[in-house]
C-alpha cells in the first residue's frame, strides 16, 4: 500500500508534465477566446479592442452557420455508422481462423496510419476521378456513365473517404474486445442449437458494447474537426462545408481574427457538449 510520502513524491514527480500539458492547452485557449472579442484584421491594419459580442452575434446571424452544424453532425454520423456496423463486421471476419491471418489482420489496419491529405488526394485522383479514375473506368466497362462523385455525391464520398480511413481504428478496437470473450460461452451456446444470429444478438453485441461506445465516443472527438479531407477534395463546395471549414473560410476571405476566434468558441463548445453526453453514455455503459 502506497503512503502518504510515496503518494506526495509521485505527485511532485508528475507535476511538471501536468502544468506543461495545461498550458498547451489554455495558452491557445485564452488568446482564441481573447480574440473573439475583437474586431482583429491584421492584414488591414485594424485592430478595435473589445466590441462585445458583435462578432458571435455575426457569426452565428450567418445563413451558412446553421448549414455547416447540420453538415458535421450528419457527417460525423454517416461516419460512426460506417465504421461502427463495419467494425464489427470485419472484426467479426478476422476474429475466424484463415489462411494468412496475420497479414490479412495488418492489411486491415494499414489505412489508419495513412496521413488525411494523401488518402484524399489518393481516392480524388485514382478512384472517384470522371475521366481517369477507377471507378469511371468501371462504369466504361458496364457499359454505364461515370459518375462524378466529388460534384454529384459529395457528401457521400467525403463520408466514404474518411470512414476507409478510420474503420481500421474500430476494427482493431472491436476485434480486441472479440478476443476478451469467453468462447465457452458460445460453445455452450451453440450446444443448446442456438442458431448464429441469436448468438449475436444475445452474446457477442452485449459484450461488445463498451468498445462500441468508446468508439463512438473517441471518433466523434476527432471527427468534429474533419477539414484536410474536405480541403483536398471538395474545397468546402456542393455542400460540404463543416464548421471547422467555415471558421477556414470566413478568417481567409475576411481576414478577421476576431470573427474566426468567435467560431472557434462555437466549435469548442460544440465538442465539448457532444463529448459530455458521450461520456455519460460511457460511464453508463461501464457502470453496467
Amino acid at each position: 500500500m502506497a503512503t502518504q510520502h510515496s503518494r506526495s513524491a509521485a505527485r511532485l514527480m508528475v507535476m511538471p508534465a501536468v502544468i506543461v500539458l495545461f498550458l498547451w492547452m489554455i495558452v491557445p485557449l485564452g488568446m482564441t477566446l481573447y480574440f473573439s472579442f475583437m474586431d482583429y484584421r491584421p492584414m488591414r491594419g485594424v485592430f478595435d479592442c473589445c466590441v462585445g459580442f458583435d462578432n458571435y452575434a455575426r457569426f452565428m446571424s450567418s445563413g451558412s452557420f446553421w448549414d455547416a452544424v447540420s453538415v458535421t453532425l450528419a457527417m460525423v454520423g454517416g461516419i460512426l455508422a460506417v465504421t461502427v456496423v463495419g467494425g464489427v463486421a470485419l472484426s467479426l471476419l478476422l476474429d475466424r481462423p484463415m489462411w494468412g491471418q496475420g497479414m490479412v489482420r495488418i492489411l486491415v489496419i494499414a489505412p489508419f496510419f495513412v496521413m488525411p491529405t494523401v488518402s484524399a488526394l489518393v481516392w480524388k485522383n485514382m478512384f472517384m476521378n470522371p475521366v481517369n479514375g477507377l471507378f469511371a473506368h468501371l462504369w466504361k466497362f458496364f457499359g454505364a456513365q461515370p459518375v462524378d462523385w466529388l460534384s454529384q455525391a459529395p457528401l457521400f464520398s467525403i463520408i466514404f473517404i474518411v470512414s476507409w480511413q478510420w474503420l481500421p481504428f474500430a476494427t482493431l478496437i472491436l476485434f480486441t474486445a472479440i478476443q476478451s470473450l469467453d468462447s465457452e460461452q458460445l460453445e455452450a451456446a451453440e450446444m443448446d442449437g442456438a442458431p448464429a444470429r441469436s448468438r449475436f444478438i444475445y452474446i457477442i453485441l452485449p459484450h461488445l458494447s463498451r468498445a462500441i461506445t468508446v468508439v463512438i465516443l473517441i471518433e466523434t472527438i476527432f471527427l468534429l474537426s474533419i477539414f484536410a479531407e474536405i480541403f483536398v477534395t471538395t474545397g468546402g463546395a456542393f455542400g460540404t462545408r463543416t464548421l471547422t471549414y467555415l471558421i477556414f473560410q470566413r478568417v481567409i476571405e475576411s481576414q478577421n481574427i476576431g470573427l474566426g476566434s468567435a467560431g472557434g468558441i462555437f466549435a469548442v463548445i460544440l465538442a465539448n457538449i457532444i463529448a459530455l453526453f458521450l461520456m455519460r453514455i460511457v460511464g453508463k455503459s461501464l457502470d453496467s
